[in-house]
C-alpha cells in the first residue's frame, strides 16, 4: 500500500466496518516498520486492503477488508494469502486475527486457509456488540 491509496482505503473502511479506522491511522501504519499493508488493484481500483503488525516474529491482522461489491470473487483469499506469505518470509511464527462470530464467510476463508480456532474474545467488538473468534495459523519449521 502507498500514500495514494489512502483516500480509497479510507472508503472501504466506512462501508465495512462499524468503528472504522481513519484516514490518519491507516497512513500512520504506512511509516510503521513492524507494519505490512496490502492492497488488492484492479484497473487502478482498490478492490480490497489487509494489515498486519509483527513483534517479536508474531504476526496480527489489523484489519482485511473487500469491497463489498467484489465480495466471493477470491479477493479475500488473495489478500489474505498474501499477507500469511509475508508473515512466514519474514521468519513469523504464526499469524493471528479477530473476526466477528456471526462472520460465517470469513470464518470459512480462514478455515479453508489453515486457519485454526485458538480462542474467544468476549464483548471484542462493539456496534453491535459480539464477541470475537481468534483465529490463528502456525507456520511449521520445515516451511520456513
Amino acid at each position: 500500500m502507498r500514500s495514494c491509496h489512502l483516500d480509497a482505503v479510507a472508503r472501504l473502511e466506512q462501508l465495512c466496518f462499524s468503528t472504522p479506522w481513519s484516514r490518519e491511522a491507516i497512513g500512520d501504519e504506512l511509516g510503521n516498520p513492524n507494519a505490512v499493508y496490502l492492497v488488492a488493484v484492479e484497473a487502478g481500483a482498490v478492490l480490497g486492503y489487509g494489515g498486519m503488525r509483527s513483534a517479536a516474529g508474531e504476526f496480527y491482522f489489523d484489519n482485511i477488508a473487500v469491497d463489498p461489491v467484489y465480495r466471493r470473487r477470491g479477493v479475500g483469499r488473495k489478500l489474505v494469502r498474501a499477507m500469511a506469505d509475508c508473515a512466514k518470509e519474514a521468519g513469523g511464527l504464526f499469524v493471528s486475527l479477530e473476526v466477528r462470530a456471526s462472520n460465517l464467510p470469513a470464518i470459512e476463508l480462514y478455515r479453508g486457509l489453515g486457519f485454526e480456532e485458538a480462542g474467544r474474545r468476549r464483548g471484542f467488538y462493539q456496534k453491535p456488540a459480539e464477541d470475537g473468534l481468534i483465529f490463528t495459523k502456525w507456520f511449521e519449521e520445515n516451511d520456513k
